[in-house]
């Protein structure tokens, strides 16, 4: 294990007893997501995440308990040996290498960042110096500071992280593999309602790290395996698998926290197609990923046929970027940009006859979740929403699969003796041009889960607006008929696929007879 971290033995009850010291005193000093924000104040809060520390710095020039912690574990300052004491238990800290003292000074070994839990939990993120402070030169600095290869480097929280642990299902459940587990954010979300915890990662380094995590953010430990993909496991299943893989499509794995080193985006399909062996039945698998828009193909079937037998998917594509756009964006993480121009230019080009060889024409990015239903008809949704949602979106990923369900078992005579409500927080919006008698369409749109809006015609939004519970649906469509003037046989038999789109999307709700 690298000397440049953390020397604690988290097996150690002497170790544990010295680590719950160093929590309870980060605890004491306000070292908290809500004490960090109320010290620095908002615009030098958001700066840092900007990698700009020099707000920071000012909003700490104080001698307090809290202001000393930032310097030594956010800003990467040096405080003298009597400073760090009046806020940590100092000997404690050297002991197990959180601190390294230079004469009269002690600096910290890694950036430890508060993290607010999704219940109000004071966690704290463990990773390599700078690399939770964000932006391009930080990696490169972060190799320095940690004295490792950055190939090795682990990083801290960062939007992937914090994207995938808010879309995570979140019920209780025996087992949950936490797979390449980084700096161990996923393992610490899955530790308040998992019985037990698995996390794997290629690099031993990340599974030092991420052990650490969890031990100073007071949750139970996982267990750590070495390796790659699935192979730390052999045959086992889990009721959850969740994953922020190292997605980069990139030529050449330059990078272990990002780079995949497999060709073009094998590895993100490689996890889902060996996810289904290791779920248990109902189990769900979610990942982050990057995939390929290939040239002469549709992206969306490329991504249907990664899914394999057995697992219902809901697929979700956030954001595209033409070639050229993203290798610039990899090229900056890596600090590339910084090199000479001719180094630059010769990586630049050689991501982009790694994309020409494959006839990569954009890359996309978004949210791959598979459930494992055993359905021989299975749901496969895939579909582009680059729209602003509402986090944390576990529940509604629930939601979308029992829709799937209800949907599958349901046919039209079904559907149409059946019962419906308007979902929460949906609004109607009437768009035409001022003064006009009638509106040229009508949205529905969503305030909660995926915020989405779509265009009905008049009987759909009638329809929707009327759907309390109370009345089956072929009731609604009869009366909406005789309002019109339609045909009720003809409008019973053209409604059910816009219902059906209706309940799919989570605008409508199915219930129980006469249930409100």
């Amino acid at each position: 294990m690298s000397t440049h971290l953390p020397t604690a033995d988290l097996r150690d009850p002497d170790s544990a007893a010295r680590t719950a010291r160093m929590r309870d005193a980060l605890r004491a000093a306000a070292f908290t997501a809500d004490g960090l924000l109320e010290l620095l104040g908002a615009p030098a809060y958001a700066a840092l995440a900007r990698s700009e520390t020099v707000p920071a710095l000012r909003a700490t020039r104080g001698d307090g308990p809290l202001a000393t912690l930032v310097r030594l574990f956010l800003l990467q300052r040096p405080v003298p040996y009597g400073r760090a004491a009046a806020a940590l238990p100092v000997d404690d800290c050297l002991a197990d290498g959180w601190l390294v003292r230079d004469g009269d000074e002690v600096r910290a070994s890694v950036d430890v960042r508060p993290y607010g839990g999704p219940d109000g939990q004071d966690w704290w993120i463990v990773s390599d110096l700078g690399c939770a402070v964000g932006g391009a030169g930080g990696i490169r600095a972060a190799e320095e500071a940690a004295g490792v290869d950055r190939a090795q480097l682990v990083l801290g929280v960062g939007g992937a992280s914090t994207t995938l642990a808010g879309l995570t299902v979140r019920t209780p459940v025996a087992k949950v593999l936490d797979l390449g587990t980084g700096s161990g954010i996923q393992a610490l979300h899955a530790s308040p309602y998992a019985t037990e915890v698995t996390a794997t990662d290629l690099n031993p380094r990340a599974l030092r790290i991420a052990g650490l995590t969890l031990a100073l953010s007071g949750a139970p430990a996982a267990d750590l395996r070495e390796g790659s993909l699935f192979d730390p496991v052999g045959e086992e299943t889990y009721d959850l698998i969740v994953s922020n893989p190292p997605f980069v499509i990139s030529p050449g794995a330059r990078l272990t926290y990002r780079d995949g080193g497999m060709g073009g985006d094998d590895l993100c399909r490689t996890i889902v197609q060996q996810a289904a062996a290791h779920l248990n039945d109902g189990g769900y698998c979610q990942l982050l990923a990057n995939w390929q828009h290939v040239e002469g193909e549709d992206w969306r079937d490329r991504l249907r046929s990664w899914v394999p037998r057995g697992c219902d998917a809901w697929i979700v594509q956030r954001e595209v970027q033409d070639v050229t756009q993203y290798a610039e964006l990899w090229l900056r993480d890596a600090g590339d940009h910084r090199t000479g121009p001719e180094e630059y230019a010769a990586r630049y080009d050689a991501w982009l006859e790694e994309f020409e060889a494959r006839r990569t024409k954009a890359v996309g990015f978004g949210w791959i979740t598979l459930r494992k239903s055993g359905a021989a008809d299975p749901s496969i949704t895939v579909e582009e929403w680059p729209h602003p949602v509402e986090q944390p979106l576990g529940g509604a990923v629930v939601q979308h699969f029992e829709r799937q369900d209800y949907l599958r078992a349901t046919d039209d005579a079904a559907l149409l003796a059946g019962h419906f409500r308007l979902a929460d927080e949906v609004v109607q919006e009437q768009v035409g041009l001022p003064g006009a008698e009638d509106p040229e369409h009508v949205v529905l749109r969503q305030n909660r889960g995926m915020r989405r809006a779509t265009k009905v015609d008049t009987v759909g939004a009638g329809f929707a607006g009327v759907c309390d519970g109370s009345l089956p649906a072929g009731r609604i469509l009869d009366a909406i008929a005789q309002l019109v003037g339609e045909d009720p046989v003809l409008l019973r038999d053209r409604t059910p696929d816009a219902i059906r789109t209706l309940v799919e999307q989570g605008f409508l709700e199915p219930v129980e007879a006469g249930k409100d």
